[in-house]
């Protein structure tokens, strides 16, 4: 049976400061806080069903119609009911990539094909990726930037892709949970093109543009009514909490905090990457909020030992031991990461030498 380990497993690692999960650095909005707070003199009742306040507040902010969102108990959620819908006989993903596709895949019975980011290619989806596009594929997963590398795909290959895939009837699913930290997410998203493919469908989540994994609520995207329905035929009703419909709502309306958040992860992204090559980390170009890099195998339990958690990445499909992903947080915390990488490896590095030295004096 296959393991799947994610980041922000703060509960088995306590008392470490948490650079595994990618979200806002600014933290939950506080206005988030409140609405949850207020909804709980509602937890004595059912959730309302269809969400109506929720998919209208999220079609107004994304420039989409109510009839189009589906929200899920997080984008994972969303992955899930969406292969139980479709029932896949084969499908296409490239490798690293977030775990989840290839699990609501297998789940289904369905045949997984990979496509490997090779490190020689700067783990980049390549114009080859058209080649392993065939006429038996029923769905497609992309995630743009990629989870754990943090590699944006191309706007215009990513159009190519859509009409093959249109062509071919084959379901583009694209992740963007992580558009929102880039420099320009208006010049990577596919939004425009969903009333012209409706073979195209984009996941969405609260978690990471406004700090709120412990709240579970993310949201998909498409004109395809028929997919739609078949969703949510196979979700289990209520869903989405009472709570979480209030925080959505509210988190919605920080338009300010999204941006700030933004330009925080710009500013400590360099430091964060500048810093780390400095420590002889290979650094490779991520462009969303959080940093993969490759360095030595014993660098996740260095950290655990130095009181900081990151991500390690060997469990991800393609990747082997020593790959990272870190976090972007505010500079006070990044401090401290480099702070721990620094004495937990010049610390590691005297034990290792003064083991050599007795071994040689055996």
């Amino acid at each position: 049976m296959t393991k799947h380990v994610h980041g922000g497993n703060i509960y088995t690692y306590k008392n470490c400061l948490d650079f595994s999960a990618n979200c806002n650095p600014l933290g939950t909005p506080e206005s988030v806080k409140q609405a949850v707070r207020d909804s709980l003199e509602y937890m004595k009742d059912y959730p309302q069903v269809g969400y109506a306040p929720l998919k209208k507040a999220i079609a107004e902010y994304e420039g989409v119609a109510s009839e189009s969102v589906i929200c899920g108990n997080g984008a994972a959620e969303l992955v899930f009911s969406l292969c139980q819908a479709v029932k896949p006989k084969k499908a296409l993903i490239p490798v690293p990539t977030f775990a989840e596709y290839e699990q609501a895949l297998t789940s289904c019975g369905c045949e997984v094909e990979h496509v490997l980011l090779r490190e020689e290619e700067g783990f980049s989806l390549q114009d080859s990726f058209i080649n392993w596009l065939h006429r038996d594929l029923d769905m497609v997963f992309l995630c743009n930037p990629n989870n754990p590398t943090g590699i944006s795909i191309d706007r215009e290959f990513l159009f190519r892709v859509l009409r093959v895939c249109r062509e071919m009837d084959i379901l583009l699913v694209v992740d963007e949970c992580f558009l929102d930290f880039m420099e320009e997410p208006g010049r990577y998203t596919l939004k425009a093109q969903l009333s012209r493919y409706h073979n195209l469908f984009l996941l969405k989540a609260f978690t990471k543009r406004y700090a709120m994994a412990g709240i579970r609520l993310g949201y998909g995207i498409t004109e395809n009514t028929e997919l739609l329905d078949a969703m949510t035929q196979v979700t289990q009703p209520w869903n989405i909490s009472v709570m979480a419909q209030a925080a959505g709502i509210a988190a919605l309306k920080e338009t300010a905090y999204v941006e700030e958040g933004r330009q925080m992860v710009f500013r400590e992204a360099k430091y964060l990457k500048e810093e780390l090559q400095r420590l002889g980390m290979e650094v490779f170009p991520s462009e969303a909020n959080y940093i993969f890099f490759h360095g030595p195998e014993n660098l996740f339990e260095i950290c655990v030992e130095q009181g900081v958690l990151i991500r390690d990445c060997s469990n991800y499909s393609g990747l082997r031991k020593g790959y990272y992903r870190v976090a972007v947080r505010t500079h006070e915390e990044n401090q401290e990461l480099i702070r721990a990488m620094r004495d937990g490896t010049t610390k590691a590095a005297v034990a290792h030498a003064e083991v050599l030295k007795q071994e040689e004096q055996a």
